[in-house]
Formats: structure tokens, C-alpha cells, sequence
């Protein structure tokens, strides 16, 4: 989604050195037909040249935003792999780490909040609805900052440690805007609907 730079083409590629997997591929491709349009094709190639300044952009306002939200109270928890404590940042620190000590090494602008149980799914959906600049969606890489709220208990209904399967978390998709204004807007949004 980053490379096209409006978080509206989702394009990627199946690489495999097995001879029977690639058959059944290519089977499915040539049934199917799979491939990429003309159009998303000119969209990708007219976005490339500005996808590093838009996924740093992305990504130090997602790490500013995720250390500001691991300072609220209504948050329990905060998932960024950039942040110490976080799930999976040992992994990310070896695979980025090293790159991430250069300038390199950016964690994307995703990052997710795990909301206080004390807070009903309704209070938690009406500080989604109350964001201002935050939209409703389920995409990411684009110039708008997207939010969607999760229920556990829904998704991880089957198979997970009840432990994990409660409370609501909150996934946020950092857009352009200035970090400031993303800011105050979570904030105000805590006021009204999280007290």
C-alpha cells in the first residue's frame, strides 16, 4: 500500500524455487486471471519516486504518536516495534536495529493501542467516532490517517489464551498531517469519550 501513496492499490508478487508450487501458480493465474491492471501499474510507477520521503514521514510520526499514547492512562498497552516493551521488538531490533542506529531501519506508520478493560466497546467506538482527523478504514500508506477499533474477544474467539482475548485494541495508520494536530485530536477525542 506505501508505494502507491494513497493507500488504494494493493500489489505484491508470489516468488517460489519450487517447480510443482510455481505450476499450481501459474495454474491459478492463467484460471483466475490474476494480474495487475495498467492503471495501478502507472499509479505505483508515478508514486516510487517520493515512497522514501512519505515512509519516513509516516514512520516518525507513528513513533512520536505511539511514545505520547504509552503516556495515557486510558491506554494499557501500546504495539509499535520501535518501542522498548512492545511485542516483537527484540525481532524488529535485530532485523532493523542495526539500520535503525544508521537513519534507517523505519517501523512504517502503524501502530495499535491496546485500550484499558475498564472501557466498554462503545466508549472505545465513540473515541474512534469522535476523531476528527483520524478516518474510519481498514487501509494504511496513504496521505490520510485512518484509525479501526478491534474486539478481541471476536477475533480471537477460538484457540487463544483468554488472557489475549480481552479488551478492545485500536489500530491507527499515520497519514501526512502534522504530527502536532494528530496529537490534539487524539487527545480531544480521549476527553470526550474516555474521560
Amino acid at each position: 500500500k506505501y508505494p502507491s501513496g494513497g493507500g488504494d492499490v494493493l500489489m505484491g508478487s508470489v516468488v517460489t524455487r519450487d517447480e510443482a508450487l510455481h505450476r499450481r501458480i501459474l495454474l491459478t493465474h492463467m484460471r483466475l486471471g490474476f494480474g495487475v491492471s495498467a492503471g495501478d501499474t502507472e499509479t505505483l510507477l508515478r508514486a516510487l519516486p517520493s515512497i522514501a520521503l512519505r515512509y519516513h514521514a509516516q514512520d516518525q510520526a507513528a513513533r512520536q504518536l505511539a511514545r505520547w499514547c504509552a503516556q495515557q492512562p486510558a491506554f494499557a498497552q501500546v504495539l509499535h516495534p520501535a518501542l522498548t516493551g512492545s511485542p516483537g521488538h527484540a525481532h524488529w531490533q535485530q532485523v532493523c536495529g542495526a539500520a535503525d542506529a544508521l537513519g534507517g531501519g523505519a517501523a512504517a506508520g502503524l501502530f495499535s493501542v491496546m485500550v484499558h478493560e475498564r472501557y466498554s466497546q462503545a466508549q472505545v467506538d465513540a473515541f474512534c467516532d469522535g476523531l476528527r482527523l483520524f478516518r474510519l478504514g481498514y487501509s494504511w500508506g496513504g496521505p490520510i490517517s485512518l484509525v479501526v477499533p478491534y474486539d478481541l474477544a471476536a477475533i480471537r474467539a477460538h484457540g487463544w489464551p483468554a488472557h489475549l482475548a480481552r479488551g478492545t485494541v485500536v489500530r491507527f495508520s499515520t497519514g501526512l498531517e502534522a504530527v502536532a494536530d494528530l496529537q490534539a485530536d487524539l487527545a480531544q477525542a480521549m476527553a470526550r469519550a474516555l474521560g
